[in-house]
């Protein structure tokens, strides 16, 4: 395989992906400018990148001691070895497992404005679940799509938290994520383990927060859809 190259990206989500993670951010170019969203795969059939491949090299600056974990915000330098465009996933690259990731900045959640998409639909609307509001595609239309990634900024954001399948003797507890963006209401599954950790040990409820910038993922195939997640939260 060909040496790896690097993109510095500022990352903007680090959710949960079959019991490890799935990493996404914008590139930085060299002109300053933000460029394409790139997200980081493994060669394995889930993609998932485990924790050993998400770490930084020795000699980060870590925030805490035992800190090398990507944070949104963080500027990284990750070495990738060729685009692997998967579907309507069209931001994947093929990660280099033998080198280690390194963070050369963070940005404050201001600098979040000139990487934002434009106001518009999350891809396409009108497919609900039981407990959510367009939060779902037919596989067949999601074939249409070149992306599944977006930024967008939203006036407040409603988080429940609950067991959804309690009636089938279920007690796992999950948070929805209810929000108003270009004219459409939407209430998705939260996959920023960084919220689930705040709100799930809270009691179950609703909780409002203000502003905030959320990405929002369109994830794996399932059962003939394609979901579109919350896979980060940044409070302003």
């Amino acid at each position: 395989m060909a040496n790896a190259r690097i993109k510095r990206i500022v990352c903007l989500a680090n959710s949960r992906k079959e019991g490890d993670r799935c990493i996404a951010g914008k590139e930085l170019l060299r002109s300053g400018e933000p460029g394409a969203w790139v997200r980081p795969v493994s060669d394995r059939e889930d993609e998932a990148v485990n924790e050993s491949e998400r770490q930084y090299e020795d000699g980060a600056e870590p925030r805490l001691l035992d800190d090398r974990e990507p944070k949104v915000l963080d500027v990284i330098d990750v070495p990738l070895h060729e685009a692997r465009p998967k579907g309507y996933q069209q931001e994947n690259w093929l990660l280099d497992p033998n080198r280690r990731w390194r963070r050369v900045a963070c940005v404050g959640p201001n600098a979040l404005d000139r990487l934002a998409e434009p106001a518009g639909p999350l891809w396409i609307n009108g497919y609900h679940t039981n407990l959510g509001r367009n939060d779902r595609l037919p596989l067949e239309r999601a074939g249409s799509l070149d992306g599944s990634l977006r930024l967008i900024r939203v006036g407040k954001l409603v988080l429940d938290v609950f067991a959804p399948r309690i009636e089938q003797g279920d007690f796992k507890r999950r948070i929805k994520g209810g929000f108003r963006h270009a004219g459409e209401d939407y209430r998705l599954w939260v996959t920023d383990p960084v919220c689930e950790h705040t709100y799930l040990n809270r009691p179950n409820d609703r909780y409002q927060l203000g502003e905030c910038y959320l990405t929002v993922s369109l994830g794996e195939p399932y059962q003939g859809y394609a979901y579109k997640l919350i896979a980060a939260i940044v409070e302003l």
